[in-house]
């Protein structure tokens, strides 16, 4: 097996280990319950400023150094947030915790798929593209479904317990990461190294601008139901003398999101064909908007219902988001781009997200009304920005 064809193989079980998140079901409740509902806020600020830092930076190196080099230092800074978390009781500890997790998630940001679609290319394989995202996506799907289940089962005993759960994650990705083969280029794109042509040529295609500003806008409403819906689920719960079974019903409702996502991803192509591309994710993004006003009116019980959806938008629009722009773009900046992409929609949300903190209660945990009141105003940014790319799509050929 060639290196290329190695790197396809192991590229599932990447990012499979990379979503073994078992934290994500029970993060807000841990930093609620140690902090506040508005440090709890705060902290997931810190995590997307140190993304936003070093988004672009990694997405250099990547271009410059190399995909794997910067994978290796993704997986590391990863290994370090999650002890960091695991063992720390200060927020300045937390902090620095989630500066280490933006600095995991920004380093492998676009180096992943730059390393796949460059391997496809290797092979001459690039017509692959969308049906190894999809494949990738499901193994994404799969980890995060049961890393839920088990983390959310873990908190019922300690809060902390996923994160040491995660050390060992963070380990086994390390090793994957070790048997990845770095993309040979041609002795052309050595000597050319940067090209600062090419990215400006990627800001100046209409295609690339639309998928940009969807992506940045989808990032924030994605993220909406991760950081707003384990206090909505405490405090439906609450409302039923449930409360102290949060953890793990924000465990399972997580699991059985990603469950639900995974049947999508393989409706996903059968929608694209009849919707096209700008169609499907148009769609997908009114579904985001949807889920946040619908968790905005009511706070029911019956509500928690719609965060089985939160990743449905994602199976219907981010493989074929990363399809349609690796063909548009040259490998010496490829992954500087896409690291710019992530940067617009993490600016975005955190900016959005420092402002909504100051809404939150600095004591105990958030209530449904600070909830209602904040995912309200979002709601009306979603239905506005939806037209707006509708009206535009319709102008040109996405």
């Amino acid at each position: 097996m060639t290196g290329a064809a190695r790197n396809i193989a192991l590229y599932p079980w990447f990012k499979f280990f990379q979503n073994l998140m078992f934290w994500q079901a029970t993060w807000f409740l841990f930093f609620q319950s140690e902090l506040s509902a508005a440090h709890a806020l705060l902290i997931y600020v810190f995590y997307d400023i140190a993304t936003t830092v070093f988004e672009v930076p990694s997405g250099y190196m990547s271009d410059r150094v190399g995909r794997k080099f910067t994978l290796i230092l993704s997986c590391l800074a990863g290994l370090l947030s999650t002890v960091m978390q695991g063992f720390g009781s200060e927020l300045w500890v937390f902090a620095l915790a989630q500066v280490a997790l933006g600095a995991h998630i920004a380093f492998a940001s676009g180096t992943d798929s730059a390393l796949l679609y460059e391997s496809l290319a290797k092979e001459g394989r690039e017509d692959e593209v969308e049906a190894q995202e999809l494949r990738a996506w499901r193994f994404n799907f799969v980890a995060l479904a049961i890393s839920a289940v088990l983390g959310g089962a873990m908190a019922l005993w300690d809060l902390r317990l996923p994160y040491f759960a995660n050390i060992i994650a963070f380990g086994v990705l390390l090793l994957v990461v070790f048997r990845f083969s770095e993309p040979k280029r041609s002795d052309a794109a050595k000597r050319q190294g940067f090209r600062l042509d090419g990215l400006r040529a990627a800001f100046a295609s209409p295609v690339l601008l639309w998928l940009l500003v969807l992506s940045a806008l989808m990032y924030g409403f994605s993220h909406l139901p991760f950081v707003f819906g384990q206090p909505f689920i405490f405090a439906a719960l609450e409302q039923i003398g449930l409360a102290g079974n949060a953890p793990l019903i924000s465990g399972a409702v997580t699991a059985a999101m990603m469950v639900v996502s995974i049947l999508t991803s393989w409706l996903a192509p059968g929608i694209r064909a009849r919707l096209g591309l700008s169609g499907i994710l148009l769609f997908a993004f009114g579904l985001q908007v949807a889920l946040v006003a619908g968790l905005a009116l009511t706070g029911s019980v019956l509500a928690i219902g719609l965060l089985l959806l939160r990743m449905v938008p994602n199976s219907l629009s981010r493989p074929f988001i990363m399809a349609r722009i690796q063909p548009l773009l040259v490998d010496e900046v490829r992954a500087t781009y896409l690291s710019i992409q992530s940067l617009a929609g993490r600016i975005v949300f955190a900016a959005s997200l420092f402002l909504a903190s100051g809404s939150a209660s600095n004591v105990g945990a958030m209530a449904h009304s600070e909830i209602r009141d904040i995912l309200g105003v979002y709601g009306i940014i979603g239905v506005v920005s939806l037209l707006a790319l509708y009206v535009f799509a319709r102008r040109r050929d996405i």
